[in-house]
């Protein structure tokens, strides 16, 4: 009499595992898919050392708690680049689906006091190195102008 319960307490372990294996993938963070877009404002933003606007796109709405823009040779040779831009978020980064490079992002603040973003140079490739929460993600881009 004490094994049927036993069985049945066996056979639905057995079965609730076997469904949490297949559907393993409900488990899992789901990466961030970033892409970038290059606008021409036709100088309307000042001169050449104004930053090159570059906006950032994303698949969904994220709370950012870091933004980070370095250069790729430089990220691939040194453990701690030294960023173009850095921009960070304390407690409470606004829910966004993107930004443009240099400018102000609701929630977040220039990771060094009265730092602001440097120019970019066309001939380089950038990394973008993004945190939202525990969810990391990087971006490599240039400023080709991309075709929509």
């Amino acid at each position: 009499m004490a094994q049927k319960p036993l069985l049945m307490i066996t056979l639905l372990v057995a079965i609730g595992g076997l469904f949490i294996y297949i559907n393993r993938d409900w488990f899992q963070r789901q990466p961030i898919q970033v892409s970038h877009r290059l606008y021409r404002f036709a100088g309307r933003f000042g001169g050449e050392d104004t930053p090159t606007p570059v906006m950032f796109e994303f698949d969904r709405r994220l709370k950012l708690t870091s933004i980070k823009i370095v250069d790729l040779a430089e990220s691939l040779t040194n453990k701690y680049p030294h960023p173009l831009w850095h921009m960070i978020s304390s407690s409470n980064s606004v829910p966004t689906k993107g930004f443009v490079y240099g400018m102000d992002v609701p929630g977040m603040r220039s990771a060094v006091n009265g730092a602001t973003a440097d120019p970019l140079d066309p001939q380089q490739t950038y990394r973008l190195l993004l945190e939202a929460g525990s969810v990391k993600a990087k971006h490599d881009f240039t400023l080709e102008p991309t075709e929509r």
